[in-house]
């Protein structure tokens, strides 16, 4: 081992702490990296290969009723590889031992086995028998949920006959991944299940035989899919089509593709972060090294080194530095993502999951963080290949100070001496300083991150379960219904109050912007389930007019006061010039509301209603449960209040989770800031330090000179911070925005205290550590040192 070696591993022995706190902070980044990046990619080569393998269709549609020989001309269509037609209804499930009624979707299998698209992976038992009508296939989840295997049985109330339905196996699907039914918030496996039927059987129960109500294309390579909406839209159109559309936009698939859209996007914001403070913290230690050994580079030059192998030295040193951050944040991150992929597991319905952090993700990581640790030591390494030896031998010139604005300042203050000191620490290390801010800064950035997340939570919890939708439940109707249907359901055991709506399914436009959502047609007086504008009050559609939610007008580019084509779809095929008379504010979800009596009389029919909101009895409840598993022409129910307990509590373990991660991470960040700002700061005026404990100063009010520095630039940091953390929010917000949800920029003030007081309390607990040092000063030997 040469002599540079040696000296090479002493240092880094003898730096470990400051070693440490910077290796943290990369070993964060490295991690982070790993994790999202990662499970980014096998996430998407799981979908990838489960859709292939299971031929996921490319575009989708339901109609109302179409004969099955149109499907020959849907296959014709120019660039359809594949075409399944099948019979799909929502039916009334009677499980065994639960008093609430639970929701189904049956879905039609061909007779000769699985479907030629969206084909179910067999997981237990086998296939119904085609020739019976008592026999169904499940999904796994929903036979999870409830114990069930192949040979039990349940009761399904189906187009309003209720039969008893043994099943014969469990299924996956890839159009199932995220199993989330009608108007509910978050999957519910013991509440919604899918049921697959031989087709015969469901033909008949939903009077379709020789016909179709859902179809689903597979396309070739290279074709529009557009233009084959086009076409297919045409082709249903007679029949009652409600509007083609792709993948894009199927239910299960666009939950997972804001999933991974959401780790691709922490891969690319917060790894960063953490690389880029590494390199501030390597630059700051290794020149305050390099200033401290001046002697000793000037005896290698002297001795025969090269400018090249002391710089070299000094980048080892950097690079050992990157090593440990690596070796910390491979080992964290592999552990993460394992985590990660259970958690993914069992909150997606994969059949498999494709877990592999491929290598060349572990060499990109290890490749980024050895790049920011070096660029941090590369101007430090220069600066030592430019001191000849006789220079570097010679004690340094002592910094030259001017007395400018801000020394006549703090002299007209008659501050006391020690507050003088740091004061003028900061201000003749402006860069140092600012750069220290900006790390610290960035800790409380990242901890205004997570906690704003549970004021935002608070807030849609807020508008959509106690604004907007303020019923106990929602009953859905198989087909619009008469509004004297209201009366049957207000004498419903435990029905306090009830009010009727009619959803109507349209694409709506402007210009070359076009949206396919329901309008929701409500009457003035509605009281449990409103519409609520920016201002919290609440927004009545006028006569004629329509009523859009802000996310809904912002993709349509829409305005109140400008005029909208609405194409209503289905039986209802018309098309409408609609104002749009105002906007509410809607997270879950876009919305549309027009006014219930002039929704009929467009069409010229009695009022009907599609859904029903209930107030409940509690003391009732398990009677009206009882009562609607019987309740013909009931196609599913979707119990709120339950939907807002398990909503709040995922919510608060999620929340509990990211914040004790970001603050874990902020803290990282603050103590690898600020400990080695402290350490440098302490070998730098070690000198005179001593000297105030020589004219009798003390411990205290030496240690005041050294705590106050690192925690005047932490309180400095925190309106920076403030302002980093709002636009690190609203950039999360907008990551987070989508057709399905959206997430509010709320900031209290608690969120902007909370991430200040755990960066000042790191920050405090960090320059402590140091302040022992201070401590153990040997005052004889440090006056000896040369300046």
């Amino acid at each position: 081992m040469q002599a540079l070696d040696k000296k090479l591993l002493r240092d880094f022995r003898r730096l470990w702490a400051q070693a440490l706190a910077i290796a943290l902070v990369l070993a964060c980044g490295v991690a982070i990296f790993l994790t999202s990046f990662g499970m980014y990619r096998a996430l998407q080569d799981t979908r990838a290969a489960y859709y292939e393998r299971n031929r996921f269709a490319d575009v989708f549609a339901e109609t109302r009723r179409a004969p099955d020989t149109l499907t020959r001309e849907i296959a014709a269509i120019p660039g359809v590889a594949g075409v399944e037609a099948r019979v799909t209804g929502s039916v009334i499930l009677d499980i065994p031992g639960r008093v609430e009624t639970a929701v189904g979707q049956v879905i039609s299998l061909p007779d000769a086995g699985l479907p030629p698209l969206n084909r179910p992976l067999l997981r237990a038992g086998r296939l119904p028998d085609p020739a019976s009508t008592t026999q169904v296939a499940v999904n796994e989840p929903f036979a999870k949920a409830h114990g069930f295997g192949p040979g039990d049985s349940f009761a399904a109330t189906i187009n309003g006959q209720k039969r008893q339905l043994t099943i014969t196996g469990t299924l996956l699907s890839p159009e199932f991944i995220y199993t989330i039914g009608p108007g509910q918030l978050m999957p519910d496996n013991e509440g919604y299940g899918i049921l697959w039927m031989p087709e015969r059987a469901v033909a008949a129960a939903f009077d379709m035989t020789g016909a179709f109500n859902s179809v689903s294309l597979k396309l070739t390579r290279g074709t529009s899919r557009d233009e084959v909406i086009d076409r297919l839209d045409d082709l249903l159109d007679p029949y009652g089509g409600l509007g083609a559309y792709g993948r894009d936009i199927q239910l299960s698939n666009s939950f997972i593709d804001a999933e991974i859209a959401s780790l691709k996007s922490t891969a690319a914001v917060l790894p960063p972060v953490f690389f880029g403070i590494s390199a501030f913290l390597v630059n700051m230690v290794l020149g305050r090294i390099i200033a401290l050994e001046r002697a000793q580079i000037g005896l290698m030059k002297a001795v025969g080194y090269t400018d090249r192998e002391v710089a070299a030295h000094y980048l080892m040193l950097a690079g050992l530095v990157g090593l440990a951050g690596i070796g910390i944040g491979w080992a964290v991150g592999s552990w993460l993502s394992h985590a990660l992929a259970v958690l993914y597991a069992d909150f997606f319905d994969f059949p498999y999951l494709i877990y592999r952090v491929s290598y060349d993700v572990y060499v990109i990581s290890a490749v980024i963080a050895l790049s920011a640790a070096g660029l941090g030591a590369v101007r430090a390494a220069l600066a030592a290949t430019r001191l000849s030896p006789a220079v570097a031998m010679a004690p340094a010139a002592p910094p030259r100070f001017s007395r400018g604005l801000f020394d006549r300042m703090l002299a007209a203050l008659r501050l006391p001496q020690p507050a003088m000191m740091v004061l003028r620490g900061i201000l003749r290390w402006p860069v140092r300083s600012g750069l220290t801010v900006l790390g610290l800064a960035l800790a409380v950035a990242v901890m205004m991150a997570a906690t704003f997340t549970d004021d935002s939570m608070d807030e849609i919890i807020d508008g959509f379960f106690y604004q907007s939708n303020r019923q106990d439940a929602l009953l859905l109707f198989s087909q619009d219904q008469p509004a004297s249907v209201l009366e049957e359901v207000r004498r419903l055991p435990g029905v306090l109050a009830v009010e009727g709506h009619l959803y109507l399914a349209a694409e709506l436009r402007n210009g070359h912007l076009s949206k396919q959502t329901p309008i929701e047609a409500r009457r003035p007086d509605s009281d449990l389930s409103r519409a609520v504008d920016a201002a919290g009050r609440v927004v009545v559609p006028p006569p004629g007019g329509l009523i859009l939610s802000e996310r809904l007008a912002a993709e349509l580019g829409l305005r109140p006061g400008d005029m909208v084509e609405a194409e209503f779809l289905g039986t209802k095929r018309e098309t409408h010039m609609l104002p749009v008379s105002g906007l509410a504010v809607q997270y879950l979800g876009l919305g549309a509301y027009m006014d219930y009596d002039s929704a009929n009389r467009m069409f010229r029919q009695a009022p009907q209603v599609s859904t029903a909101s209930v107030l409940i009895d509690p003391a009732q409840e398990d009677a009206l449960h009882a009562r609607l598993k019987d309740l013909p022409g009931l196609a599913g129910t979707i119990m709120l209040t339950d939907s807002r307990r398990a909503f709040e509590e995922t919510l608060a373990e999620n929340v509990l989770i990211m914040m004790t991660v970001y603050a874990v991470i902020a803290v990282l960040i603050t103590v690898g800031v600020a400990y080695n700002g402290a350490r440098v700061q302490l070998s730098e005026r070690a000198r005179e330090l001593a000297s105030l404990r020589i004219l009798g100063f003390s411990r205290a009010e030496v240690s005041a000179i050294l705590i106050g520095e690192t925690m005047l630039l932490a309180v400095l940091a925190q309106p920076v911070g403030w302002l980093v953390g709002w636009g690190l929010a609203l950039a999360i917000t907008a990551g987070f925005s989508s057709d399905l949800y959206a997430v509010p920029l709320v900031l209290r003030p608690a969120c902007f205290a909370q991430a200040s007081l755990v960066v000042l309390g790191a920050s405090l607990g960090a320059v402590l550590l140091v302040r022992r040092r201070l401590d153990r000063l040997d005052l004889v030997a440090v006056m000896k040192t040369r300046e």
